[in-house]
């Protein structure tokens, strides 16, 4: 059985049934008390089923699981479970065996990014972690992440990540392309996201509005301030969805774009779509054109331009004009 997210949750809920003496489980308690831990970590309303409840119980009874010892008393046609120790919880267990090889596979993968500047904890953590475990590192590197280490401001990651995750308000000194002098920007720090190698903060409360975006290479410096956090109710998942990158005006309008790609670069664009609302309109030996709906904007611009001749875009006009004049702007240049 994988173990997951929502078997987690059912498993310390049938845990918490089991070692309560103070009441009595049938198998309709227990789908009931899982139903509802569900509902209330993600307000899921599809409830789970007799069936799964005994796999549950059949996995946690098992040397994969966490090895439990069920007592099962009868009042009539009604079964009631419990651990036959009231003291048993599989949260005072050692790590069962599923559970050590998944945490083998992320320590594997931890120590693929050892080394990188933001990420000096997982030195120390992975030592611990493959003494506790008796495990090494592989002989050799199986995993190639796409990231640049020599990126100016990365050592700026880590104390951005715990200003958002402790809630302070910052001082930011910023210094864009254009401007030889340092801006000072205060900021609620919100989310970090990364695109084309590079990472990006977003903070809002600042006179950027509604959100502020920073490259963190851009960053000279920060400072904390004992001003008042106060958290976001953007949802920053949702608000870039409908972008490709991280630029996003106050333009929200929505547009479909269709585009067409040669015979050459068909195949790419089928199996590594250009944004998660691709579409096909028509595939044949002519090449392949089909639609995004996205909010335009500059990352666009240059996803699109990238492809060179191997791409054009077909609507809407004005985007059409636009990338029209921003290959012509190029061939002035030579």
């Amino acid at each position: 059985m994988a173990t997951n997210k929502n078997a987690i949750i059912r498993y310390q809920a049938l845990d918490k049934c089991f070692r309560n003496t103070g009441k009595s489980y049938s198998i309709l308690d227990l789908i009931e008390a899982c139903n509802q831990a569900l509902y209330d970590f993600n307000g899921s309303s599809t409830g789970i089923k007799r069936r799964q409840v005994y796999e549950d119980i059949n996995f946690m009874k098992s040397e994969q699981g966490y090895g439990v010892d069920l007592e099962v008393t009868k009042q009539g046609r009604t079964a009631y479970y419990r651990y036959a120790d009231p003291n048993f919880s599989i949260n005072n267990q050692p790590m069962n065996e599923t559970e050590a090889q998944q945490l083998k596979e992320a320590l594997l993968t931890l120590n693929r990014i050892k080394g990188m500047p933001q990420f000096g904890w997982v030195e120390e953590l992975t030592l611990k972690l493959e003494k506790d475990l008796d495990i090494h590192e592989t002989p050799r590197e199986i995993l190639g992440f796409e990231s640049n280490p020599y990126l100016k401001g990365l050592e700026h990651l880590n104390t951005l990540f715990h200003a958002i995750l402790y809630e302070k308000v910052l001082i930011v000194g910023y210094q864009t392309f254009q401007k030889n002098e340092v801006e000072e920007i205060s900021m609620h720090p919100q989310y970090l996201k990364q695109y084309n190698n590079r990472w990006f903060l977003l903070g809002t409360n600042s006179k950027y509005k509604p959100v502020t975006t920073l490259a963190i290479d851009r960053i000279a410096f920060i400072k904390e301030t004992k001003d008042v956090y106060e958290v976001s109710d953007i949802d920053f998942t949702e608000r870039y969805e409908d972008i490709i990158g991280v630029t996003r005006g106050l333009d929200t309008e929505i547009t479909k774009v269709t585009l067409h790609a040669n015979p050459g670069l068909s195949a790419y664009m089928v199996t590594k779509p250009l944004h998660g609302s691709q579409k096909k309109v028509s595939l044949d030996d002519h090449g392949f054109t089909f639609t995004i709906e996205v909010i335009p904007n500059y990352e666009l611009e240059q996803q699109i331009l990238s492809y060179g001749e191997a791409i054009k875009v077909l609507s809407p006009s004005w985007f059409v004009d636009k990338i029209k004049g921003r290959i012509k702007t190029s061939l002035a240049n030579y």
